[in-house]
């Protein structure tokens, strides 16, 4: 059949490689870890392959195990062992990033989480009002600055807001520039959608909000699903009030939303494939229901083919056999 012919190109692999319009590169990848005080030994999280919940002995070395698999970059969360309302403790986490820094200095990029569902009794991601029917804005603001100047200050490279608390990114930009941290880079969950993709992280941050309380989910502070117009109006924000990289949050779920902000916003874009994605692809490969990398890989692509220059995920210290897939 004469014409224009598709299939030349496809017919050999090595062609297939030539003529690829997107690649994933290892240096896009960010690599989330968990750091846990209490716990005694190292702790798998629930649903995802050889992701853990590392003690402040294991951290490094998982870190440099990473390193020997060329993963460089990763996003940390600190979980600590007491729980609060107000006045939060950020020491375990800070005291994590000095040590790491201290171990591995500039041969790594080490963004930390600022949230504090981690630190609360209630696992919500600011102060409550009196009837915990409310997360109380302004005052869960100042919480969050003083965790990143406290993260900055201990080292980290990028603090990284996941709250979604109204004006966070202004208020952090301006206690960094006051404690003369203006070199820190700040990551913004820009776009974060209160989703069902979440699970085994809460687990791992002990983070899940009570299912009895009267404030039971996040709905009233994450984007809801089916207003994009939002996240779009929220990135615009981060961006005016110095956020440097803006990220999207699912991933997959929201290829859409990451497409439309990439390309209206010049900024570079981060995307979390979240742990319920992750888990989605790690539990179907144990059954045998797909290939694990192959898979793993396709995803990473659609992320780039969206927009994103950066994409955190939970297999990027397996990106040797992705990569191959």
């Amino acid at each position: 059949m004469a014409g224009l012919s598709l299939r030349r190109t496809r017919l050999h692999a090595l062609t297939r490689e030539l003529t690829r319009e997107v690649r994933v590169h290892r240096e896009q990848l960010v690599q989330p870890l968990f750091v846990a005080e209490g716990i005694l030994e190292r702790e798998p999280v629930p649903g995802l392959d050889d992701v853990f919940r590392d003690t402040s002995d294991s951290l490094p070395a998982q870190i440099e195990a990473d390193l020997e698999q060329g993963i460089n970059k990763f996003l940390l969360f600190g979980v600590p062992a007491r729980k609060s309302e107000t006045s939060f403790d950020h020491s375990f986490t800070a005291a994590q990033i000095a040590n790491v820094k201290r171990h591995f200095g500039n041969d790594i990029w080490l963004a930390t989480d600022v949230c504090l569902c981690s630190h609360t009794t209630h696992g919500h991601c600011g102060i409550l009002d009196h009837d915990a029917e409310q997360v109380l804005n302004d005052e869960s603001v100042v919480e969050l600055a003083n965790a990143a100047v406290a993260f900055a200050q201990n080292g980290a490279d990028c603090v990284a807001p996941s709250d979604m608390m109204d004006g966070r990114v202004a208020a952090i930009r301006a206690a960094l520039q006051q404690h003369r941290l203006e070199q820190t880079v700040l990551m913004s969950y820009a776009a974060k959608f209160h989703s069902n993709f979440y699970g085994p992280f809460r687990t791992a941050a002990e983070s899940a909000p009570a299912a009895d309380a009267t404030l039971s989910d996040r709905a009233s502070y994450q984007i809801d699903p089916g207003a994009p117009r939002d996240a779009r109006l929220a990135a615009e924000r981060d961006a005016a009030e110095g956020a440097d990289i803006l990220m999207v949050k699912p991933g997959l779920p929201y290829l859409d939303v990451l497409a439309d902000l990439s390309a209206r916003i010049p900024k570079p874009w981060a995307v979390y494939q979240t742990s319920g994605e992750q888990a989605g692809i790690d539990l179907a490969a144990r059954q045998d229901l797909m290939r694990r990398d192959a898979a793993q890989l396709e995803t990473w692509l659609a992320f780039v083919r969206a927009g994103a220059s950066i994409i955190i995920s939970y297999a990027a210290r397996r990106s040797g056999s992705v990569l191959r897939a």
